[in-house]
């Protein structure tokens, strides 16, 4: 028996080898994407957002709405170091073949900081002084929005899937696709706003780490230097450096991060929350946020100051005074672009009021060109015509209304901190607009509200889902609701995409796409 044992194997032993099974390599590789899950989904939804946004960035070739005036400011700024005059004739000379750029030396009068258009010169100075090379870098600042915001919404829910979510409704937002490709300013603002956003929710959370140790006491803990509060505002200066719209955000996230000190400090034991905030915490953030803000302002005039021919540059010079000539004409220059913005009543066509903007009431045709018959392309009867319009994608924004309510209940009832963050957000870059209600004003401004929109909705999104331990049915249902919302926001975009990119489309379908007579 042994011999045939023996004698067999060989036979066993010349079968055809089975084929290896993938469970393993799956197991091994389903670890390492979970574990880095938290960035590989983010980038993954950044790179869509991205290849959406640069694609044909360069077209139309034309200053599209108040290009006329940012792009030409910041070539400026970089070969100058303050904005100069330009000629009436300045658009047909720099897009014309050969080029021609009639920069004068004289310095002209602006109505907002020089921060967001160094940032639009650095495109320039890389690309030219050319369509593409002046939207570059809010395009860049645009995908990297982003990004931020799904690392944000993961910090803030907890959750992956919630952080994704909320950037991939932003990747399909009409208003913030626009301004991604537009050389305007208000793109810039809205970068910084969200990056200062996201600095303080990580201060945040190393502040409770710190409060949750053993033996501290909430009372009398110091909580030493904060680098990610001082970065928040270092880039809040930097916001209000770009528009003075930033100074709204900065008072109202100050008073965040100081908030969140005092509920830290009462979670930690303090008998005093209120009082040991304001000992310990309150002056500090004063100077993280005001002064280093204040500080950050001052340096971004760094090219006024330095040169000798910017406007109202030497105001000052023969005026007596204590305070040195430069700054006291800075601080008139300063007053004259305050009288401006608060005074501007000249009417536009599209000018609307803040009560419509959520609901998208009004949007800003910012580039038209009708299109004839035979045309670059069109072969419709009725003519054709191309049209860039500032406007958010329909759908987000109405669903970002009951999303708004879901999130005033949970702040007011429930005392949800996240909620209540996401809220601080939405108030600081919308209702200060409200006390300008005589002011030439416009709805893409709200382009520095559109994260905290898709934020909410992407909370509301994961309530509807459910919480961890409801029932698989409960899920199933909630995660079918979830996702055709989703479905239905990125095909509407998909919808209203011709006119986020100046595609030739017959009228028909233009009028089509009017389903509000505001929107004309």
């Amino acid at each position: 028996m042994a011999e045939t044992a023996v004698t067999e194997r060989p036979a066993v032993a010349e079968a055809p080898p089975a084929r290896p099974s993938l469970l393993p390599a799956l197991n091994a590789r389903v670890p390492w994407l979970v574990r880095h899950a938290g960035w590989l989904g983010p980038i993954a939804v950044a790179l869509f957002a991205g290849v959406l946004r640069f694609w044909n960035l360069g077209y139309p070739r034309a200053f599209v709405f108040d290009e006329t005036y940012y792009p030409k400011d910041a070539w400026s700024l970089l070969h100058q170091g303050y904005e100069g005059v330009w000629p009436s004739t300045a658009n047909d000379q720099i897009l014309g073949h050969p080029q021609s750029i009639p920069l004068e030396s004289a310095g002209a009068f602006i109505a907002h900081p020089p921060l967001g258009k160094w940032v639009i010169a650095i495109g320039e100075a890389a690309f030219g002084l050319d369509p593409f090379g002046w939207r570059f870098m809010v395009c860049l600042l645009g995908t990297l929005s982003v990004l931020m915001l799904a690392r944000i919404g993961r910090r803030l829910f907890g959750s992956t899937l919630i952080g994704c979510t909320a950037a991939l409704l932003l990747s399909v937002d009409g208003l913030q696709f626009v301004m991604s490709r537009t050389g305007l300013l208000d793109g810039v603002l809205g970068f910084f706003v969200l990056a200062a956003f996201g600095c303080l929710l990580i201060d945040r959370d190393r502040v409770r780490a710190r409060l949750a140790e053993p033996g501290v006491d909430g009372n009398t803990v110091r909580l030493g230097l904060r680098p990610w509060r001082l970065a928040a505002g270092l880039l809040l200066g930097m916001a209000c450096s770009v528009k003075w719209n930033g100074a709204y955000v900065l008072a109202a996230f100050g008073l965040l991060t100081v908030l969140w000190d005092q509920a830290g400090r009462r979670a930690a034991g303090a008998r005093f929350p209120v009082r040991s905030m304001l000992r310990h915490d309150a002056l500090p953030a004063f100077g993280s946020t005001v002064l280093l803000g204040a500080a950050t302002y001052l340096a971004s005039w760094t090219g006024w100051f330095a040169s000798s021919g910017g406007y109202d540059r030497h105001w000052a010079d023969g005026r007596s005074g204590l305070v040195p000539a430069a700054l006291r004409s800075w601080w008139h220059y300063q007053s004259e672009m305050w009288r401006f913005n608060t005074t501007l009543t000249t009417p536009h066509t599209y000018q609307s009021n803040p009560f419509s903007w959520l609901v998208q009431g009004r949007p800003v045709s910012m580039y038209w060109q009708p299109v004839s018959v035979g045309q670059r392309g069109c072969t419709d009867t009725g003519g054709c015509t191309t049209q860039i319009l500032a406007i958010g994608t329909p759908l987000l924004w109405w669903t970002a209304c009951f999303a708004l309510l879901y999130l005033l209940y949970r702040w007011f009832f429930r005392r949800d901190w996240r909620s209540g963050a996401v809220l601080c957000g939405v108030a600081a870059t919308y209702l200060p607009w409200f006390q300008f209600q005589q002011r030439t004003i416009f709805s893409f401004y709200m382009v520095i509200l559109v994260p905290f929109l898709c934020l909410a909705i992407a909370q509301m999104l994961g309530a509807m889902i459910g919480p961890p331990g409801v029932t698989a049915r409960r899920r199933a249902i909630g995660s079918v609701a979830a996702g055709a919302i989703v479905l239905a926001i990125m095909g509407c975009f998909l919808y209203f995409l011709p006119l986020y990119t100046a595609e030739v489309i017959p009228m028909t379908g233009w009028s089509d796409r009017m389903w509000f007579t505001t929107w004309i």
